[in-house]
């Protein structure tokens, strides 16, 4: 029950005590007021009308005494009127028993009223000659007293329903401030750090709006300064020391983004095959100075193809990689020769005319990353033998066959159902040890018994819009395993972009999550990166998935797959680190400082971290000494 209505009512309630005490006060007053009234004229009634009958006595059969006696009850307001002689015996006697019908029965009972009876002596001479009996009729006091009840009754509820609307609009408009601070608590639960600008002038509403907005302030300058430090810390991790460039587990998750979301490009593999010979002859600051041009050189030569996105790298000491996403043969050539030249250029100011090579390989995004990174190496080699500062780029040429063959696969996979779901990688709170989360996955065969890539598979199924069936498929499944097993744990399914914005798809998913208790049960596993992709798409499907009562992780959460913005605003139920952030923490000053900072941020939005294939029990300890709720081994 609201305030308001909790205040309407107990005014209400003191209202109606205090309204019952004086009612019935008041209606007993005015009981005793018409029967000391009554009493009153029953005597003054009686004494007049015995100084009345008084001369006529004599003679008891005097028709005049009936006449005057007469005169006086006909007025209504007597019971009865009795004459008696001197020696008790009844003269005259007339009644009049009245029931005034407007008075109800109840009422009667429930104030009862003294018939008021007075008598007077009638002397004829010095003789005492008779008595007269006045009684009056009760009833004309009941009418009044009940015709007052009446009055009052009517103009109090008058009143109360007047008091009771306007104490509801004053209350609404005291309380309503309350809706606005309760609306405040509620944006900065949802990550939303607002402020109220009218402020109330109730003194303790006041207090208390002044309060949630210095607290969202605060709470909003907490996670700002989280957000400023995870930025340089992401950095620190994901950036080289030397030269400010990416560092290879950026480059390797990189690649693995290209594959799994069907992207082509090419990759660059930069080796400087003179560093060797650079650090004999000069000094370590002279080599150091060499490498931070060379990568300068990289950054702006890769400036230049911004629309491509093209990332440069630094993977080993003397290794270097760009990759260059939508680019054609035609556009690789030409950043490759930019490289050419400006490693000749910067070789000549150290007296070396061989000092680098080049190899360069479009990506088969129906391949692997390994594939990949064997094909650009063949094509360095190939560049050394073509002679000083080359370079050599290896097309590949099965791609347009393997799209054919992987679809008719895909094709036939996904209609005969033919692959199997198991239930991998359980997640474990790293307290208690009970599993939180088990990930649901399929894997299928090729007609050799060999087994299918999982990214180039999907990626064909999402490109011919075959996903949603198997996604629809393994949600089925998972909701039925949850069924047969009594799990109390959850499971996570993956779930593609293209499933996510087909209307079919949630019509279906309403039906069953709607239809079974379980559905509460089942969180839906998506990448960072293809959460930063199709923000808004995503946004709108976890506000979707929310009132259906499914819950949502981001999985393969790092610093600079997703800002932290995004996940104040996705407001996910879980982050699950990479791997590379949850393993080797020893003596890893970077890593523990950006999951701290990352617990912390997740803590003031509500969200539970988990760690993702950790390998040691150091490294288990430490996540646990940091606050990761949970973790895959």
């Amino acid at each position: 029950m609201s305030l308001s209505k909790q205040l309407l009512l107990l005014i209400s309630l003191i209202f109606l005590v205090i309204f019952s005490i004086n009612f019935a006060l008041s209606l007993n007053k005015i009981k005793s007021y018409l029967e000391i009234e009554a009493q009153v004229h029953a005597q003054d009634t009686a004494t007049s009308l015995g100084l009345s009958l008084s001369p006529y006595m004599t003679n008891e059969s005097d028709p005049i005494l009936e006449t005057m006696i007469n005169a006086i009850f006909d007025m209504g307001y007597y019971r009865e009127i009795k004459l008696v002689n001197v020696d008790n015996k009844t003269l005259i006697k007339v009644t009049n028993d009245r029931v005034f019908t407007e008075v109800p029965q109840w009422f009667v009972e429930w104030l009862p009223m003294q018939t008021a009876t007075a008598s007077s002596e009638i002397s004829s001479g010095w003789m005492l000659s008779g008595t007269i009996f006045v009684s009056t009729n009760p009833g004309f006091g009941y009418l009044k007293l009940y015709q007052l009840a009446q009055s009052a009754m009517t103009f109090t509820l008058i009143t109360f329903v007047g008091a009771v609307l306007l104490l509801f609009l004053i209350l609404r408009f005291v309380l309503s401030p309350l809706k606005n601070i309760n609306a405040l608590a509620l944006s900065i639960a949802k990550g939303q750090f607002k402020t109220i600008e009218n402020i109330p002038w109730t003194t303790e509403v006041k207090n208390v709006a002044l309060s949630m907005n210095l607290m969202s302030k605060k709470i909003e300058g907490v996670i700002n300064n989280l957000n400023h430090k995870l930025d340089g810390l992401g950095k620190k991790l994901h950036n080289d020391d030397l030269t400010g460039l990416l560092k290879k587990s950026c480059f390797e998750s990189d690649m693995k983004q290209l594959f799994l979301n069907n992207t082509e490009a090419y990759v660059f593999i930069i080796k400087i095959d003179g560093l060797t010979k650079l650090t004999k002859e000069y000094s370590d600051e002279r080599v150091d100075a060499f490498l931070k041009t060379f990568a300068q050189s990289l950054r702006d030569i890769s400036a230049c193809y911004q629309k491509h996105q093209v990332t440069p790298y630094r993977l080993l000491g003397s290794e270097f990689a760009l990759l260059g996403r939508t680019l054609d043969r035609n556009q690789a050539e030409h950043l490759a020769e930019s490289l050419i030249e400006s490693l000749t250029e910067i070789a000549e100011k150290y007296g070396h005319t061989d000092i680098a090579h080049i190899g360069i390989s479009s990506i088969n995004p129906l391949g692997t990353p390994a594939i990949s990174l064997a094909s650009a190496n063949e094509a360095f080699e190939q560049a050394q033998l073509i002679g000083a500062n080359s370079y050599f780029i290896k097309e590949d040429s099965s791609h347009a066959k393997d799209v054919g063959e992987w679809k008719n696969l895909v094709f036939d996979v996904i209609d005969n159902r033919d692959y199997e779901i198991a239930y991998l990688d359980p997640i474990q709170d790293l307290t208690s040890e009970r599993v939180l989360i088990e990930e649901a996955s399929f894997h299928a065969l090729d007609s050799e018994g060999n087994p299918i890539s999982v990214g180039p598979f999907v990626a064909i199924a999402e490109k011919f819009k075959k996903i949603i069936a198997l996604d629809r498929d393994i949600i089925r499944h998972a909701l039925d395993y949850i069924d047969a097993q009594h799990l109390q744990h959850a499971i996570a399914v993956n779930v593609s972009t293209r499933t996510i914005k087909n209307a079919e798809f949630r019509t279906w998913l309403v039906e069953q999550l709607k239809s079974r208790p379980v559905g509460k049960q089942l969180i839906f596993n998506i990448a960072a990166y293809a959460v930063t992709k199709d923000f808004d798409a995503y946004c709108e499907f976890f506000r979707f998935a929310r009132t259906l009562g499914a819950g949502i992780m981001i999985k393969r959460f790092e610093p600079q797959s997703m800002p932290l913005e995004y996940t104040k605003a996705l407001r996910p139920d879980f982050i699950r680190l990479t791997r590379e952030l949850s393993n080797d923490l020893t003596d890893h000053e970077a890593k523990i400082a950006f999951i701290e900072t990352i617990v912390q941020a997740a803590e003031l939005l509500d969200i539970k971290v988990i760690a993702e294939n950790v390998q040691s029990d150091e490294d288990c300890a430490t996540l646990l000494a940091l606050g990761v709720d949970g973790a895959s081994r």
